[in-house]
């Protein structure tokens, strides 16, 4: 299928709606994930709870992610996203009715973001995988950046809005949001925005437990056989191991180490996305290096900078604190934003849905090995331990990434993992 060219305009007017919807719903998201954290940081003030409410919601990228990306290539992809969309504000409606009710529990709230988890690894893939067809690949750089942006004032707004919300009314009032966000999304996609579908040669087989795992399989040798990109999942897999945990017990390390309330888990989480924007906007300005890596690795070392410094400043450091998890959230904008920019530049359109869940799903395999662990160790430790362990971590695999040259020339590699002609004529090999 012929991509949109950049000066033709037809591409955003079609594109923006659903961006528009996907904005809205994702602030609904924010304002249910952060009422939900706190009540549960409220109510039960354990790291288990914590790290266990988080362990719930990875499970399903983790173990379905695959799974769901063969099906969205093989699916109508803006079909996929009503439908998600749909199940994900029929479960916050559910648990709704549970807290009107009176009669929620810790394990409802477990199923409810357990299953917002599981339609979500349906409506993300179908997302990107259709906005490499509905964008012109000149603006994938540029739109990441946007996207860095958006996230960062989403962080920005849902924490403070989320706590007064909470303040003002009851926890209800939060959920209600999510759902009037979610059909706005589901409206404007309905009615504005025509998805284009890839072509494939078998696209009009049906779909089969035997082709699902067919298509499964070919994205894990997509990967496995890409030597650069396959080692860079693996340290992205140990990376999200530790940090995870880390900032999922965030809440406990304001309100226990810094002996602070709900408001200042807001500002932190306000902090972040504050970070993401100027990330963003610097990227949608400037675009980052002409080599993606090189901005990429200098986000993920700056997390680690930052993650380092948190899990070490003392009790009367939370001013500090907050100026370190800003830079968080800069680096991380810088590191997401050009990854996803490179990675669909290279990955053909009609292969996107199956290869980035695959690739997401191998570079979140060990996080649930990271939540078992996080509750008992900061139990013990406190949770200072978990951001001095990700730190250190992010700073050994960044500078790892950078010697190691079938990494660092992700950008002169073609889909698969050879040197570009051009490269390779310049003295580098081929392999």
């Amino acid at each position: 299928m012929e991509k949109p060219k950049t000066t033709d305009r037809k591409w955003l007017r079609n594109y923006l709606p659903m961006w528009i919807g996907q904005a809205v719903s994702l602030l609904g998201s924010g304002l249910v994930q952060f009422a939900l954290v706190w009540y549960l940081t409220d109510q039960t003030g354990s790291a288990n709870v914590l790290a266990m409410a988080t362990l719930v919601a990875l499970l399903p990228q983790v173990f379905l992610g695959p799974f769901s990306g063969a099906v969205v290539d093989r699916l109508n992809r803006k079909t996929v996203m009503i439908v998600s969309d749909s199940l994900v504000a029929l479960t916050t409606l559910a648990l709704m009715a549970s807290f009107m009710l009176g009669s929620i529990q810790v394990w409802h709230i477990y199923l409810a973001m357990f299953l917002r988890s599981l339609f979500g690894t349906f409506q993300m893939p179908a997302m990107s995988a259709s906005t490499t067809l509905m964008v012109p690949p000149e603006q994938y750089s540029r739109l990441g950046g946007v996207n860095q942006a958006l996230y960062g004032v989403l962080n920005i707004i849902s924490p403070p809005l989320g706590a007064a919300l909470l303040a003002a009314f009851e926890i209800n009032a939060v959920l209600m949001v999510d759902i009037v966000t979610a059909t706005l999304a589901i409206g404007l996609l309905a009615f504005l925005v025509k998805v284009p579908q890839p072509k494939r040669a078998d696209a009009n087989q049906a779909i089969t437990p035997k082709q699902v795992i067919a298509d499964v399989r070919y994205g894990l040798k997509y990967a496995y056989t890409w030597k650069g990109l396959f080692a860079l999942l693996l340290m992205a897999a140990l990376v999200n191991m530790v940090l995870s945990p880390a900032f999922s017990l965030l809440p406990l390390h304001v309100t226990q180490h810094f002996g602070r309330g709900l408001e200042e888990v807001a500002l932190m989480d306000s902090a972040v996305g504050i970070g993401i924007v100027v990330g963003g906007v610097l990227l949608g300005v400037w675009g980052g290096f002409k080599r993606k890596m090189t901005t990429i690795l200098i986000g993920w070392v700056g997390i680690g900078l930052s993650a380092l410094a948190i899990g070490l400043i003392p009790a009367s450091g939370f001013a500090f604190a907050v100026v370190m998890i800003t830079i968080v959230g800069l680096s991380s904008a810088l590191t997401n934003g050009p990854l996803g920019a490179l990675m669909q530049a290279k990955v053909p359109p009609e292969m996107q849905g199956r290869v980035f869940t695959v690739m997401s799903s191998l570079s979140t395999g060990a996080m649930p090995l990271g939540m078992l662990m996080a509750g008992p160790l900061a139990e013990a430790l406190g949770t200072s331990a978990w951001f001095v362990i990700a730190g250190v971590t992010l700073l050994i695999t960044g500078i790892i990434a950078y010697v190691m040259k079938e990494v660092y020339t992700l950008d002169d590699q073609l889909p698969g993992g050879a040197l570009q002609p051009a490269v390779a004529e310049a003295g580098e090999p081929a392999e």
